[in-house]
């Protein structure tokens, strides 16, 4: 069974597997967790992203999905890049879908690589806008959703995964994650 932990910190500092990316679609950087992942990994991780930029995605990748880099100095064994929505209330529904897609397709893409542990941050609750409280319960859904599929009826399942720990910047964020999943009936 799939351990869902919350932690107050920096994701850069985590000891994981796969640290997740909340990128933006060009992959070659920008602020946030991004800047913070690139900084911190140093020109392995954008080496990467440029030759998936020259190769399978030239117009930068699609929100909703995920990509994979070396971690470069991070210490972690990958980066799985993904690309959240901007919150835009008049397409609150499709945006949503697409931010909880982000949480899955990391997953799978997580489980694909073989990895045990996966870190998260609260993807798109920074500069892309979406308000904190609901970006915690569409992620924790998500992942708790996708980590209870038997391994044989879903991409993810529980089979290989240990721990998928969500990594929230600051005492706010952490407070509002542990809130909502408290809300949603778990333990931190």
């Amino acid at each position: 069974m799939t351990q869902i932990t919350l932690v107050e910190g920096d994701i850069t500092e985590q000891r994981v597997d796969v640290i997740v990316n909340a990128a933006n679609s060009s992959l070659l950087g920008g602020g946030g967790v991004d800047g913070a992942i690139h900084r911190r990994g140093g020109p392995e991780i954008l080496a990467d992203c440029r030759r998936l930029r020259a190769s399978h995605y030239g117009k930068g990748l699609p929100t909703g999905q995920a990509v994979a880099t070396t971690a470069g100095r991070l210490p972690a064994r990958w980066v799985v890049h993904t690309v959240g929505p901007v919150h835009r209330l008049e397409e609150y529904e499709r945006q949503a879908e697409l931010l909880a897609s982000c949480y899955r397709e990391s997953l799978r893409l997580a489980v694909e690589l073989g990895a045990r542990t996966v870190a998260f941050p609260a993807i798109s609750a920074g500069i892309y806008g979406w308000p904190l409280e609901d970006a915690a319960r569409i992620a924790l859904t998500a992942v708790t959703e996708a980590v209870a599929e038997p391994a044989e009826s879903g991409p993810v399942g529980s089979a290989s995964l240990a721990e998928v720990r969500f990594v929230l910047f600051g005492a706010e964020a952490y407070g509002v994650f542990e809130q909502v999943w408290r809300a949603l009936g778990q333990r931190s």
